[in-house]
């Protein structure tokens, strides 16, 4: 089939290079209308998720679209006359702006709000809250900032607008410095595997295309579902990776085809070596690409068991931009190569010939095989102690600590916890939610009052704000009594907390804390909460808020987690089953894709949790986000089997050539050995300089799957599976009669076929011989 295609390409390269230009033009216009991307949020089935919706539904104050401004002065207290005048100059604008609900600063009331005034009295905050939700008014933020008129006052940005602002601008600006940093580097290290220019040019080219197609794709699904801020990145990781991957290996395994003939012309068969060269290049390296390409999806889509969180976008998205790698490597490159031929060896370097024989890899393989155990016992044990310290993994959703120190909101937000007083307590939202009714009706007003007193007198809790905690000298009756009265006759702040805090089926209660929002205590303090009983007429009482944020999604992912890495084993040992006819090697290629996952997930929390390497690598070290170790595992697991499938298909065509597992090990080894290493050099680069991001999230991406390649793609495929494969011997390439002539039926052995005299690739297929896979050599 893939043979039959490669042929096809070459008689109609100018069609299928046209068709896709088509695609790729298609791509350019999409990217052109681009696409609004969403941040993360709770899990929305979950106790929090639901209750964060309903005040958002109910509540203007719970849409999070806020900006808070820390003015502050080196001369002037915050309760000078002329540091208020600065401040009521610097936010007049705000005030005027239709899209603005409110402005709030210290000197609303006399005397001014001590919260409003920081601890040396030389800060003042004012707080701007729009009339559109977070995800309208960010787009917006920046000329709201621009109001802020400059006063003798220095003035930093925090808040809700301005964290989601500048997570927005990070992540721009991260993807950017990716892309400068990792295609000179991948030029270079093309230039190293293949040198030729011409030839190290091709596998850049579709890389470029592969993204764009995956961006495409990526914004039409944000037209339809939410799409994670995150996505892009992700998406230009992975597919620059993969793309440049594949076609590495294609146009490696064309320029060896085409190597065999010196002359131009294939003997016995007048057809041109261009042609027969790409046709056996797709029947070996295209089959190879197009089934790692399966199992990288397959990877991916574990994601999708995450509904409901933006995993699922971000597993649909690196689907799509893998696809699109496996596309443009079938048809925009092997289109290509047909019209370019012998000239891509042109402009050829003084290193990077294709190299034939024995070398280091078959010595390598050589020496490995003769000394299985001795050489895997050590990699293990060391594996083992790399992955210890995910062992001690905490887990707390991402906030503004994955910002870097520079940027104005963290600035702002560092400001705000040190020197402001109350503002580094964490906040625990309780809601109560009544089906039908007043929530202010007197018999639920004692039952508020009764929750308010409950809650108080939990450990941790320094004090209840709500509605009915407006003065401690209060008691239910007289809460009852002044809930009673038209709300127009209530003093101004009484009205400001009832419209802040009351919706119509909802009432708002916060507790706070000086324990950490990630801490164990704060998370029991929130289980505590939820074990209270509902007060009087309410339906449900709820708790949201970070701290109930992580203890949702950590229980959401824990619960969707075995089902989801089930899939994408079972879902991957099918596809390996149908690639190489072994029931042994897809299992086996499971177990070496996890030993590359530990280390990486170890590597993860000594970096990232644990802080090592946090003053060379400049963030804040934090609890792992819920969501990163999905993403490592899905990404990670299907990129690691992207070389296992490259590395067992060409032991595959030796085996079926010779029946000699050594010999096909060695061989295999021999000649994809170095190509591996190169290509897996490349992808670290690329995801390596993922690295160098602010965001945090994104540097542990680009970061732990860095590792995990390099680790697959050295101590595992070139020490770990040839003497496991040693070890295995025939075994390696058994199957069960019935599976074995399923195989065979199905026609999807086309590399193992083997050559006729003409050098073209002959019909027979592999035989079954007892149930063990064997083929014949005519």
């Amino acid at each position: 089939m893939f043979a039959a295609w490669g042929h096809f390409v070459y008689r109609r390269r100018w069609l299928v290079l046209a068709v896709s230009t088509v695609f790729l033009a298609a791509s350019l216009v999409v990217l052109a209308e681009g696409a609004t991307l969403t941040p993360g949020g709770p899990v929305k089935a979950s106790e929090s998720g639901r209750a964060f919706t309903l005040l958002q539904d109910e509540l203007p104050r719970a849409g999070g679209s806020s900006m808070t401004l820390v003015f502050a002065s080196d001369g002037l207290a915050a309760t000078d006359p002329a540091f208020r005048d600065a401040v009521a100059t610097a936010v007049a604008d705000l005030r005027a702006d239709p899209r603005i609900e409110s402005v709030r600063t210290p000197y609303d009331t006399t005397p001014p709000l001590a919260a409003f005034i920081s601890n040396d009295g030389r800060k003042a905050l004012a707080i701007a809250t729009t009339k559109d939700d977070l995800a309208t008014a960010v787009r917006y933020y920046p000329e709201l900032r621009a109001m802020v008129r400059p006063t003798a006052l220095a003035v930093t940005a925090t808040g809700f607008l301005a964290i989601n602002h500048d997570f927005n601008e990070h992540l721009a600006a991260d993807l950017l410095r990716a892309e400068i940093v990792s295609l000179p580097l991948a030029l270079l290290l093309l230039l190293a595997v293949f040198g030729t220019v011409v030839a190290a040019l091709l596998p850049l080219g579709v890389g470029g295309l592969a993204v764009m197609g995956g961006l495409a794709g990526m914004y039409v699904l944000a037209r339809i579902t939410d799409v994670s801020v995150y996505a892009e990145n992700i998406v230009t990781l992975i597919g620059l990776g993969v793309a440049i991957d594949y076609s590495l290996f294609v146009v490696n395994r064309f320029r060896e085809e085409l190597a065999r003939f010196a002359d131009g012309r294939v003997p016995g068969s007048g057809a041109p070596a261009v042609e027969i060269a790409l046709a056996r290049a797709l029947a070996t390296a295209g089959r190879a690409i197009t089934f790692s390409g399966l199992t990288v999806v397959i990877g991916l889509s574990g994601m999708l068991f995450f509904e409901g969180t933006y995993l699922s976008s971000m597993g649909f998205s690196g689907a799509i931009v893998v696809a699109s790698a496996v596309l443009y490597g079938l048809t925009f490159l092997p289109a290509l190569l047909a019209i370019v031929g012998g000239r891509v060896e042109w402009l050829r370097l003084p290193f990077g010939r294709v190299r034939t024989g024995p070398g280091m890899w078959h010595a390598l393989a050589t020496w490995v095989m003769r000394r299985p155990i001795l050489v895997l016992l050590p990699i293990l044990a060391g594996i083992l102690v790399t992955a210890s310290p995910f062992l001690q993994l905490r887990m707390a959703t991402t906030d503004v600590t994955a910002l870097p120190r520079s940027a104005e909101s963290r600035r702002g937000y560092d400001t705000l916890v040190a020197e402001f007083p109350g503002r580094d307590r964490t906040s625990l939202t309780v809601v109560a939610r009544y089906a039908d009714g007043d929530p202010l009706a007197p018999d639920r007003i004692a039952g508020l009052v009764d929750l308010s007193r409950r809650i108080a007198a939990l450990p941790d809790v320094l004090r209840v704000e709500s509605i009915v905690d407006l003065d401690p000298t209060l008691g239910a009756a007289a809460y009852q009594a002044m809930y009673g009265a038209p709300r127009a006759a209530l003093p101004p702040p009484v009205q400001l907390a009832l419209k802040q805090t009351v919706g119509e089926h909802v009432v708002v209660l916060d507790a706070l804390t000086t324990q950490a929002a990630s801490s164990d205590a704060a998370q029991d303090l929130v289980r505590a909460i939820r074990g209270l009983p509902r007060p009087a007429g309410a339906a449900e009482l709820m708790v949201t808020g970070q701290t109930a944020f992580d203890i949702d999604v950590v229980a959401f992912i824990i619960e969707r987690a075995q089902p989801a890495i089930g899939w994408i084993v079972l879902a991957t040992y099918l596809v390996l089953f149908l690639l190489l006819g072994s029931v042994l090697l897809p299992l086996k290629a499971v177990i070496m894709n996890l030993l590359s996952i530990s280390t990486s997930f170890g590597a993860l929390v000594w970096i990232f949790q644990q802080g090592n390497l946090s003053e060379l690598l400049s963030f804040t070290a934090a609890p792992i986000d819920p969501t990163l170790p999905v993403m490592m595992f899905c990404v990670v697991f299907g990129l690691s089997m992207d070389y296992e499938v490259l590395l067992l298909s060409r032991m595959q065509e030796e085996y079926a050539r010779t029946h000699d597992n050594r010999r096909a090990v060695a061989e295999g080894l021999e000649r994809s050995g170095r190509l591996i290493t190169g290509a897996a050099a490349i992808m670290a680069g690329v995801f390596a300089s993922f690295a160098l991001a602010d965001v945090v999230i994104i540097k542990a991406i680009g970061l732990g799957t860095a590792i995990a390649v390099l680790i697959d793609a050295t101590i595992v495929r070139a020490l770990v599976v040839p003497a496991t494969m040693r070890l295995l011997g025939d075994l390696n390439w058994w199957a069960p009669g019935p599976l074995a002539r399923l195989y065979e039926r199905l026609g999807l052995g086309e590399a193992s076929r083997t050559r006729g005299r003409n050098g073209a690739l002959s019909s027979e297929a592999s035989r079954t011989r007892g149930g063990a896979l064997s083929s014949e050599t005519p």
